[in-house]
């Protein structure tokens, strides 16, 4: 019986599409939620008025040349520009670079012309990534650091870290003498300070250090606590503003007006206690903290800097009269020939045309064993060739590449979200106004129910409090780690596509395998010929003939089987495709059908006389197909699909993993259960239409199974959407690797092994960070507002404070940091 892929012409059942804005590209299922309008006989939807007074504006501009026609009148696609992005009218900071609709306040995006070459460096935030500026500064949002969404192999500044250390710098010269000054009651010696200045003297000298640090070198703090407020989205720097203002001001009013408060407060000389030290303090750990994070979050580009530093700079183009020269690597065109000298790296992605070589894939696959390589053979650019030399022909450059997809891959999945994440932010929309809560009840409490000084200690309760609550630990907990997990899997041949496809391959506990190119070499070879009606090498002739004109792998299998005997194929005429069941056409006169048994019973031809050993070849891992010539049985071809050597390796260690590995093929259940045999496959599902695998994988979510999805071909990639995680080989179509959430590089099964390691040890990272950020916040903040006092008698210095906030952010990032180089 026949592979029932063979022959179909990969077409899928579309679902029609939603009512689309061809404005804005917004899309709904219910009519009803959107305005009709209809235009030259047509009805377009648009999910608000501005969309609809944009279109009535310019109907052309939204309906001419769509590249994807719509499904019926009342749909109408969205009109997309090419190269263009997309912004919010109210809120120009939302940039993307499809149409849409704003993330904050819902109205449709509008197409913006670029001011700045598509090379131009953009820059987002790690916690906001719908966050988009042309250049470096903070978040409107959550007032962090911007970092560049692209990144470069060649050493560049981080004008923010640059920013932030000097800074620190300055504050840091300052402050320490201003410690000195205000902690001299406790300093061994300090008491020879008073002998040279009163205390009226040295609280003047305090506000001369302080004010620089407070106002020059925490400034950004003040403005990113500002925007804060206007964004009405409060931050970690809304609390430290709040917190450093207030130890200031109230220290500022101290000196200058120290009689305005009352004699329980004032020392016998009329002074305040002020906390100038405590204001300048905050901003330089801070400061320093803002300079420790930023440097580890440089680190987590590492992977995407050390895989744009393999591609060489330059190639060897060898010109049409034979002379050869080196070009920058930038300037290979597809079609050029080049050569690839003994040690060189491979330029681009290609073909060999001479020569013969091994060539080191390890940097692209995670697999350290060289691969052979020969006329014909594929090339992957920045793999490194071994001692043969080798004449290739440029066929992707540029963007088009296997390293720049696999860069590009990265650097999308390290901006996304995972579900995790919602946690968090739920929290982070509760935290600050929970913190600024907290500070004001710890303020009254101390206020009316604390010792003498009671403002004073009700001052430093609300400002511990403000200062030492983080949520940005919160934040940087779940980004961070997915960051340094998607380029972790890079390096290991293991792509993810989203940070939800790093969190959901661990819970994966069914497999479902396609078996050609999955479990097989996907290089099906001719490898018996049964007449039975006709001689053998008419037989194939016939076979051959007929397959010529299909586009399938087991067909080419067939013609190159009848090419290698000599034997000269035939004209085909009304050649018919029958889908999932085989091919007709007429040769020589002659009625020819090649199938599988549903096609001979369509046309009731009898293949009795052979079953048996139809039956034994498929035992055997052959696929059979049946030849019916005129109405009558003319005999068997068959072909094997070799399966790969690491196969019943990768299914072994699947099975350790705890995984059910099911296989899904088109071939009949004899040929099916045989290859599972030789694997210890745990079930089979044979027989299956092109359109039925997406049915077989519901069905086992149905059943409550979480299902993984492993394929290559095109007519996989519905199913590869529907699972739960699809997954699929980077030796495959590029429809397949675009509707999987993980693609492995190799084309290697034990490459789900490695993600299955590295899903489980980054969620093992990320809880880790949400935990520690969790409790320190938990801990901190009542510790902070006094809870302690009562029975222990300990409060909370700000200073103490501030040193424990800037730590906690950079220890969530260090944390991050260890997956790098944790074994997986």
């Amino acid at each position: 019986m026949t592979n029932s892929n063979q022959h179909q012409h990969h077409h899928h059942h579309q679902e029609p599409p939603d009512y689309a804005d061809p404005v804005c590209g917004m899309s709904t299922s219910d009519a009803t939620a959107f305005t009709p309008y209809e235009y030259q006989g047509k009805v377009y939807y648009f999910c608000s008025d501005h969309c609809m007074t944009k279109f009535k504006a310019d109907p052309n501009a939204f309906i001419h040349d769509h590249s994807h026609p719509a499904a019926d009148e009342g749909h109408e696609a969205p009109a997309e520009k090419a190269g263009a992005t997309y912004t919010c009218p109210m809120h120009p900071e939302i940039v993307q670079d499809k149409p849409g609709s704003c993330p904050k306040c819902g109205m449709a995006l509008e197409a913006m012309t670029p001011a700045i070459p598509s090379s131009h460096t953009e820059y987002t935030c790690p916690m906001h990534p719908e966050v988009v500026r042309d250049k470096p500064g903070s978040c409107p949002k959550c007032g962090m650091a911007l970092e560049a969404m692209t990144v470069s192999d060649e050493e560049e500044g981080n004008p923010e870290y640059d920013y932030m250390r000097k800074r620190f710098i300055f504050g840091a010269i300052l402050t320490v003498p201003l410690v000195i000054i205000a902690m001299r009651d406790i300093l061994p010696g300090g008491h020879l300070i008073e002998t040279m200045a009163s205390p009226k003297t040295l609280d003047w000298l305090e506000f001369i250090l302080a004010t620089p640090v407070v106002l020059w070198a925490g400034w950004t703090f003040y403005v990113r606590a500002v925007q804060s407020v206007i964004n009405k989205s409060l931050n970690m720097f809304t609390l430290i503003g709040l917190g450093v203002s207030v130890s200031y001001v109230y220290s500022l009013v101290g000196v200058f007006f120290p009689e305005i408060f009352p004699d329980s407060m004032r020392a016998s000389d009329g002074s305040v206690g002020v906390y100038f030290e405590a204001a300048a303090v905050i901003v330089t750990l801070i400061l320093l903290g803002q300079v420790m994070e930023l440097a580890a979050r440089g680190q987590t580009g590492a992977a995407i800097k050390a895989l744009l530093g393999l591609a060489p700079k330059t190639a060897r183009l060898v010109k049409d009269d034979g002379s050869e020269e080196d070009i920058p690597l930038e300037h290979v065109k597809a079609g050029d020939k080049l050569r690839v000298r003994p040690g060189e790296k491979v330029p681009v992605d290609g073909v060999v045309l001479e020569g013969a070589s091994s060539v080191d894939e390890s940097m692209i696959s995670g697999e350290p064993l060289a691969v052979r390589k020969e006329a014909g053979d594929k090339l992957i650019g920045a793999t490194v060739n071994g001692t043969g030399a080798l004449i290739m022909k440029a066929e992707k450059v540029g963007s088009d590449t296997l390293l720049a997809q696999i860069v590009k891959m990265v650097a999308d999945a390290q901006r996304s979200r995972a579900p995790i994440q919602k946690l968090a932010d739920m929290v982070a929309g509760y935290f600050v106004p929970a913190v600024i809560a907290v500070a004001v009840v710890a303020f009254g409490v101390w206020f009316v129910y604390g010792p003498e000084p009671r403002l004073a200690l009700a001052l430093i309760a609300a400002v511990s409090v403000l200062i030492i609550a983080c949520p940005c630990a919160l934040g940087l907990a779940t980004p961070m780690s997915i960051m340094v997990a998607t380029g972790r899997g890079a390096g290991m041949g293991v792509l993810f596509k989203n940070a939800e496809a790093i969190e959901t391959m661990r819970k994966i506990d069914t497999l479902v395998v396609d078996k050609t190119g999955t479990l097989t070499l996907g290089k099906p070879e001719l490898t018996s010929v049964v007449p039975a009606d006709v001689d053998e090498d008419e037989l194939l002739a016939l076979a051959a003939s007929l397959e010529k004109s299909s586009e399938h792998p087991l067909a080419a299998a067939i013609v190159a089987g009848a090419e290698k005997r000599g034997i000269t194929l035939l004209e085909v005429k009304d050649f018919d495709s029958h889908t999932g069941k085989g091919v007709s056409g007429t040769i020589n006169g002659k009625a020819v059908l090649l199938g599988n048994l549903k096609l001979m019973e369509d046309f009731n031809i009898d293949v009795t006389s052979l079953a048996a050993r139809v039956e034994e070849m498929s035992k055997e891992a052959q696929t059979v197909m049946f030849v019916g010539v005129n109405g009558r049985l003319g005999g068997l071809v068959a072909v094997a699909d070799p399966i790969k050597e690491s196969t019943p390796e990768a299914v072994k260690k699947l099975h350790e993993e705890g995984l059910r590995v099911v296989m899904l093929t088109g071939d009949n259940k004899a040929t099916a259960q045989a290859v599972a045999a030789k694997l210890d496959i745990d079930e089979v599902v044979a027989e299956v239409l092109p359109d039925q695998k997406a049915a077989v994988v519901k069905k086992f979510q149905d059943e409550g199974s979480m299902v993984a999805m492993a394929g290559d071909g095109i007519n996989d990639a519905p199913a590869l959407a529907r699972a739960h995680v699809g997954i699929a080989m980077g030796t495959g179509t590029d429809v397949a690797m675009e509707s999987a959430g993980v693609t492995l590089v190799k084309g290697d099964l034990i490459g789900i092994v490695r993600a299955r390691k590295l899903s489980r040890t980054t969620m093992a990272n990320i809880k880790e960070n949400l935990f520690f950020a969790f409790i320190y916040n938990a801990i901190g903040v009542p510790v902070a507002a006094g809870v302690l006092y009562p029975f222990f008698g300990i409060t909370l210095s700000p200073i103490i404070a501030a040193t424990a906030m800037s730590l906690s952010s950079v220890s969530v990032v260090t944390n991050a940091l260890r997956l790098r180089s944790q074994k997986i």
